[in-house]
């Protein structure tokens, strides 16, 4: 029959497809009649016509909460159900699986000092790169990082020098500072704790990350981006940093605790477009 069969796009609540969901059709007394794979657009479709009446029509997919609707199939023996929304397992959204490369121009690496007690000093890592794994169960998602220690930057020429010094980085003997994850668990709505290997300054230690998922979309150059802020608290001396002043009064001119801030973009993909 011309026209006949059920029709439904499967989508995020951000408007994006879910790829190969299952849209699962039965009538009112529970038996199946009708199942379907959604294809790369996340559409499910079947030119089968169905009997004229009311059915229950189900979407799932790996990883996310079904979703459930009442279809009412014409005399035609066709029933449009419109767009079905699947959001995350326990509201934990991320973006489509697969690699996502870190996009450093529009990504931000950095550390905050106490300074004399009264105040702080805000410096960032220029030079560094990263790659997202998005898992389709996403505990098992991963991301690997490697920083340039000489790429400090806080504004200030003898401070960055002294910074890459021997007293903290030691950026000639341990150039770089490199972070990978070990395990991904959720922390509630778009937010999870990020567990991972640290080495910085000749040392490793297990550091965790808290992470808030901010959402993705298309960019201005053709291709998908997702972004995410995280941030993480580090103790200098864990990382055999242990240089210090001490000024008037026994104030310590830097203090032993580094926040970490991290503001990032990652494409999706294996590379970095070219930016006109």
């Amino acid at each position: 029959m011309a026209g006949a069969g059920v029709r439904a796009q499967i989508h995020t609540h951000e408007g994006w497809p879910v790829q190969h969901a299952v849209l699962t059709v039965t009538d009112m007394t529970g038996v199946q009649v009708l199942r379907v794979e959604a294809d790369d657009e996340g559409i499910a479709q079947s030119e089968e016509a169905l009997p004229a009446g009311p059915y229950t029509v189900i979407a799932t997919a790996l990883g996310y909460a079904p979703a459930a609707a009442t279809a009412l199939v014409t005399a035609s023996g066709r029933a449009d159900l419109g767009t079905l929304v699947l959001v995350r397992e326990g509201g934990n959204e991320l973006p489509p699986p697969g690699p996502w490369t870190v996009d450093p121009v529009h990504s931000t690496v950095g550390a905050t000092a106490q300074h004399l007690g009264i105040s702080s000093v805000h410096g960032r890592f220029t030079d560094f790169e990263a790659r997202i794994e998005i898992d389709e169960e996403p505990h098992k998602s991963s991301v690997e990082a490697v920083i340039q220690a000489a790429s400090i930057e806080t504004g200030n020429r003898i401070r960055d020098a002294h910074l890459r010094s021997e007293d903290f980085l030691n950026a000639e003997r341990h150039p770089q500072l490199t972070y990978r994850s070990h395990a991904v668990e959720p922390a509630g709505t778009d937010r999870w704790t990020v567990h991972g290997w640290l080495a910085m300054h000749g040392v490793v230690r297990d550091v965790s990350l808290s992470l808030t998922y901010l959402g993705y979309g298309p960019d201005p150059w053709g291709g998908t981006r997702a972004a995410f802020r995280a941030t993480a608290e580090l103790k200098r001396e864990e990382f055999a940093m242990n240089y210090n002043q001490i000024v008037a009064a026994g104030i310590a001119a830097i203090g032993t605790t580094l926040r970490i801030e991290l503001d990032v973009q990652a494409v999706q993909g294996e590379e970095l477009p070219a930016l006109e």
